[in-house]
């Protein structure tokens, strides 16, 4: 349950601010669905419009790396940060990209494994190569 109240579409039509930056998702995203994420931080306008801008520059204009690229890394980071809301968001978003089963498969293996390999190692202590040292 949800800590604060979400949203309606009618309290959102009632507040300029709030109703700008879910038209603005609705349209950037081409879709009338505006998520429980923005709907929690709409109590919060100065909030809801700083994080709608920033991720809208972050995941949706152009750059070197390709949509579905950038949802896989979000949801790689979600499963790290323990984050379920993130992690099924942003998985309909690659799914929404074109990421097939096999995709979601193989992206769980590494995500796993990289974990797995960090884990050991960070217990390890192990020190980095010179090699991989930058400059």
């Amino acid at each position: 349950m949800a800590t604060v109240r979400l949203w309606t579409d009618a309290e959102v039509a009632a507040d300029a601010r709030v109703r700008a930056v879910f038209d603005d998702i609705r349209a950037t995203r081409k879709s009338d669905f505006v998520n429980n994420f923005w709907r929690a931080l709409a109590n919060q306008p100065d909030v809801l419009e700083r994080t709608w801008s920033n991720l809208k520059a972050v995941m949706f204009a152009p750059g070197a790396l390709d949509p579905l690229t950038r949802e896989l890394v979000y949801i790689a980071v979600s499963a790290v940060n323990a984050c379920p809301y993130c992690v099924h968001s942003h998985t309909a978003a690659a799914r929404a990209k074109g990421m097939t089963d096999a995709q979601h498969a193989e992206f769980l293996s590494v995500v796993a494994m990289a974990m797995q390999t960090n884990a050991l190692a960070t217990a390890l202590q192990v020190p980095v190569d010179p090699e991989f040292q930058a400059g």
